[in-house]
């Protein structure tokens, strides 16, 4: 018997709506199934709304600097009820297009919770549905620490269902989540520190941005304190908590925010009835065309665990979606991915690190440390900009860029087709930078700073 459908995507976010969107673009009978909310983590509780509250924080230290460019502007106290207003009514519109985008690509959409009964036939709602295709695309979660008293603290989701900006602030961790959300809160006025059990912040990046995020956010009077971990939590009066810590210190805070990792989505989906294998952190196996186990069964974006990044899932599921179904196939690749932290200033990112290349061959390395002309005049601290290159020494090839600075996001984009293009320094060289800007400092980087790689090439 015909199946119900060629193609049944489980997860409406970023990579499960562009995957049917384009497989029914291109003839195939699509379904899918979000049992939470269209749009997925990023747009609801995740990439979008973080960034609109970014905004909002940038806003107040701008009002603070005007007053050394001649502006006469009073900044008064933050309306957070008015943010969230504004920021939850964007989030709304932004989801209902996701939703609008399948029905008018002629994807059955489903607002429920789809599992497994076997391996291509699904309970939807109560509703049993086959697919000779079936694709996993649920995402992740935050977790909590395994310590007493975890149910008291919030998870990166309840920052977006607060009704007050929480003064005190304790967030643990020292991933992209936790610096941000330690960013955006204290612009918004809460003072903020920040506990984590590794050494330095932001582990897997260059240790040149990592030292450089670190050193903007002490400087702006976020704590940073690196080698320790949370043992508990208590309640105390008035809604307070109070954290306890491995070194014997405790703070009383009014929100502790466990940022300390997420885990692929897939409980109560039922893939040991498809008989589908999942890796002990529960994230789905899959090979490079995005298969699991069982070969008319895929799994995209994040519940893989790969690399969890909003961009990457949904060109994954372009990629699947042409493969399959379009008579083009092809893989999306995962080298040379860009990526940003909207830490205040923020940092951004393309190819290898330093000490990644460095394990490859001798690496000619550019730094450049500066003071963006906005803050000689408004004099603010905690705001100068970090430029790198990563060279690789026999090919002139740049394999890396980095930037901690204003703008770094909207400038990596650019840098980042050079990267993927192949540029080599020279490339870089003979471009004309534009005047005066802080993006020019990488097309007119000439000094070599230092050599690494090779025994610091055989010095």
């Amino acid at each position: 018997m015909p199946h119900d459908f060629d193609l049944f995507v489980i997860g409406g976010g970023s990579g499960g709506v562009r995957l049917a969107r384009i497989a029914a673009g291109h003839g195939a009978r699509v379904a899918i199934a979000e049992e939470r909310f269209w749009g997925g983590t990023c747009v609801n509780v995740g990439c979008v709304p973080k960034k609109i509250m970014v905004n909002a924080a940038e806003y107040g230290m701008w009002a603070e600097d005007a007053a050394a460019f001649g502006w006469r502007i009073h900044k008064g106290g933050h309306d957070w009820a008015k943010l969230a207003a504004a920021r939850d009514a964007e989030v709304a519109r932004l989801s209902g297009i996701y939703a609008r985008l399948l029905e008018g690509a002629g994807v059955t959409r489903f607002d429920a919770r789809a599992r497994f009964l076997d391996a291509n036939t699904l309970d939807v709602g109560g509703r049993r549905v086959s697919a000779t295709r079936i694709v996993v695309a649920t995402g992740g979660r935050a977790t909590r620490l395994p310590i007493p008293g975890a149910e008291l603290g919030l998870i990166s989701d309840d920052l977006f269902a607060l009704q007050a900006l929480p003064r005190q602030v304790a967030i643990l961790g020292a991933g992209y989540i936790a610096l941000e959300f330690a960013c955006l809160l204290h612009g918004l006025g809460a003072e903020v520190e920040v506990f984590h059990r590794s050494p330095q912040v932001l582990r897997g990046f260059d240790e040149d941005l990592r030292q450089a995020v670190a050193e903007g956010m002490a400087a702006q009077g976020i704590r940073l304190e690196g080698g320790v971990n949370a043992t508990r939590l208590a309640p105390l009066p008035g809604g307070r908590v109070l954290l306890s810590l491995s070194n014997g210190a405790a703070r009383e805070v009014d929100a502790v925010f466990f940022c300390t990792g997420r885990a692929p989505n897939t409980e109560g989906l039922g893939l040991e009835q498809a008989g589908v294998a999942v890796a002990p952190s529960g994230a789905i196996p899959v090979d490079e065309d995005h298969a699991t186990n069982i070969p008319h069964i895929y799994a995209i974006g994040d519940v893989t665990d790969r690399l969890n990044l909003t961009p990457m899932a949904t060109a994954v599921g372009h990629a699947l979606a042409d493969t399959l179904f379009g008579n083009t196939p092809r893989r999306a690749s995962y080298e040379n991915v860009p990526t940003a932290i909207f830490t205040s200033p923020p940092a951004a990112t393309v190819g290898l690190s330093e000490e990644a290349a460095a394990k490859r061959g001798p690496v000619d390395i550019y730094v450049t440390r500066f003071t963006p002309m906005r803050h000689t005049i408004s004099r603010r601290e905690g705001r100068r900009t970090l430029m790198k290159l990563v060279v690789d020494q026999r090919t002139q090839r740049v394999l890396g860029a980095h930037m901690v600075g204003e703008d770094a996001p909207e400038i990596m984009q650019g840098i980042a087709i050079a990267v993927v293009m192949g540029a080599t320094k020279q490339d870089f060289d003979r471009t004309i930078g534009i005047h005066p800007t802080a993006a020019e400092e990488f097309v007119t980087l000439r000094t070599r700073t230092r050599v690494a790689g090779a025994a610091e090439a055989a010095e």
